[in-house]
């Protein structure tokens, strides 16, 4: 009997795939340079200052990250003030600064470790749950939120990394028996929340599988004392250098903001819904693999509830800055479609654990509820670095899931399951490159500014001051302008004032007393971006845009720039 012939170009992706299944954590580490590498150039933006400047603070007084002040909200502060995470990564960049240098390309070529550690521990935790943990792996860095994060210098992906380790840990540690890795765990879980405070978010996750896993408490439980313990000291360390407690500060921001903003819980629910959906699209992009059709019907219905469910609470949309007619139209349809996906991760989290209901997969489940419940409930705002966290989890399961529906057999993954793959991937890709756009422009205002008017030869000296904040903050103080002080800078006839449009904390100067000298403008990202307000996109806080990313026309950049008038002299005494 004749040997059948592999089809063209079959023979070289088999040895494609042997060579992956071989070689795991290489193949991993070349698709997150490959994804990742394109953008290490990008420009500071958000806040990434902040991490930069308790950096800079650390390598000339390591013993105190935050004793020095910054202008962050019309005024200048004491960084405690300011800062609502502990200052691990600020360690972190500091060290790399130290070996690197503070350029962007050295800086974001530091964090690709993180990223890097994140895909390796999803990798090394999905093998204890499926069969395709590389499938698990890849699922996970083709999310927009993963790709999006790992591009900055903030804190979320160090985190993550430490978190996903501590599970990998803690698993084997309860299954093997071994101290050795539960005390591993227990460390990490200490360096998750010196890097973020949701990392404290662990003690109970663990502690609930523990429980359930072994069903009684046992010697495990001294283990989850270390982090409890530096939690503890922390705080004491803080009171005592700042006068008060940093963790106690940030909740109670997160408890002001929620009053501030106002959002109904409805309202909050939605967004978050959205935010989860958009920024783990690949569930979104598998949901015809993952799904039986009456199943996607009653999403279909679950669509129609959220639509109403905008109609009903429109009124809380007019609070943004949403342009009217056709842009507003489009952004209610991205959020119903997202909306719905991310109940459709939160759907996966509850039918798994009532199909298995084993520890693990309770692990997996709780993870990813409780994000969602902290992200829509528990945060200062929702944004896409709160719903980060369940990236990993939401990848298993996914894989968990197709396992059970298309992946029976012994190849190495379905066409269908790589072309959503693929899909997911161009999305992530496609926002990742929006948002280094956007930072490239936010730079290019900057830069541009500072030329123009902090640089002119032979005219009397004055000063170039500039309100709004992030990475526009960063450049103009690099390029020599200065922060406006609402309270204490002193305005001088012929200073001149920057006012960007997309940015935060603007009082735009009083007609009679400045002059409008120009309006620059710098494109960014045309039809696609993850912070602008007229299209609803607010990937950093729920509070600029009720989407994570968003489509449509979007505006360029722009800098008003103001001469400050002289002061009319007083009127003569007749």
């Amino acid at each position: 009997m004749a040997v059948p012939t592999p089809p063209p170009g079959q023979e070289w992706l088999n040895k494609i795939c042997r060579w992956l299944a071989l070689h795991p954590y290489r193949a991993l580490t070349l698709a997150v340079l490959a994804a990742l590498g394109p953008f290490l150039a990008k420009p500071f933006n958000i806040d990434d200052p902040l991490f930069l400047w308790t950096a800079r603070q650390i390598q000339a007084y390591p013993a105190n990250p935050y004793g020095f002040n910054v202008e962050w909200g019309w005024t200048s502060f004491p960084m405690w003030k300011v800062t609502e995470n502990p200052p691990l990564a600020g360690y972190y960049l500091a060290a790399a600064a130290g070996i690197f240098g503070w350029s962007e390309i050295a800086l974001h070529f530091a964090l690709l470790l993180p990223a890097l550690g994140v895909v390796w521990g999803t990798y090394r935790l999905a093998r204890h749950v499926c069969h395709r943990p590389g499938l698990a792996a890849l699922a996970t860095l083709f999310m927009p939120v993963f790709l999006v994060s790992s591009l900055t210098v903030m804190c979320d992906m160090t985190m993550l990394a430490f978190w996903v380790w501590t599970v990998a840990f803690w698993v084997e540690g309860t299954e093997q028996k071994s101290f050795r890795k539960l005390f591993v765990a227990g460390l990490l879980i200490a360096l998750a929340e010196m890097t973020k405070y949701f990392g404290a978010c662990l003690i109970p996750l663990l502690a609930a599988y523990s429980l359930m896993s072994k069903h009684r408490v046992g010697q495990w439980a001294s283990f989850l004392m270390i982090p409890l313990v530096v939690l503890c000291a922390y705080q004491y360390v803080t009171q005592a250098a700042y006068g008060y407690s940093l963790l106690y500060r940030a909740t109670d921001y997160a408890l002001f903001s929620k009053v501030f903003f106002a959002f109904s819980k409805l309202h909050l629910c939605l967004t978050a819904l959205a935010f989860t959906g958009g920024c783990l699209a690949v569930a979104a992009f598998l949901a015809t693999l993952l799904w039986r059709p009456r199943t996607l019907a009653a999403f279909a219905g679950g669509a129609g509830l959220i639509l109403m469910a905008l109609i009903l609470d429109g009124g809380t949309w007019d609070r943004y800055g949403l342009a009217k007619g056709v842009p507003r139209i489009s952004a209610e349809i991205q959020f119903v479609f997202w909306a719905t996906a991310g109940l459709a991760v939160l759907a996966l989290a509850v039918v798994e654990v009532g199909r298995r209901g084993e520890a693990k997969t309770c692990l997996l489940a709780l993870w990813i509820l409780g994000t969602f419940a902290f992200t829509a409930f528990g945060n200062w705002t929702i944004n896409a670095r709160s719903v980060l966290p369940m990236a990993p989890a939401v990848g298993i399961l996914i894989v968990r899931r197709l396992e059970r529906t298309l992946l029976t057999d012994d190849k190495f993954w379905s066409r269908s399951i790589m072309i959503c793959l693929a899909a997911s991937a161009a999305l992530a890709l496609l926002v990742a490159r929006s948002d280094f756009l956007l930072a490239t422009a936010v730079r290019r205002c900057a830069e541009q500014i500072c030329t123009r008017y902090n640089r002119e030869p032979g005219t009397e000296p004055r000063t170039l001051w500039f309100q709004g904040h992030w990475g526009f903050q960063y450049y103009m103080e690099s390029f020599g302008a200065s922060a406006l002080d609402v309270k204490h800078s002193a305005l001088n006839p012929g200073d001149r004032l920057a006012v960007p449009s997309n940015n935060t904390n603007l009082l735009p100067p009083n007609p009679e007393k400045a002059e409008l000298l120009e309006v620059l403008t710098i494109s960014g990202p045309h039809w696609l971006t993850t912070w602008n307000p007229t299209v609803g996109a607010g990937f950093y806080a729920s509070a600029w845009g009720p989407l994570p990313f968003a489509f449509g026309p979007v505006p360029p950049e722009s800098v008003s720039v103001y001469d400050l008038k002289p002061l009319a002299p007083p009127p003569e005494k007749k």
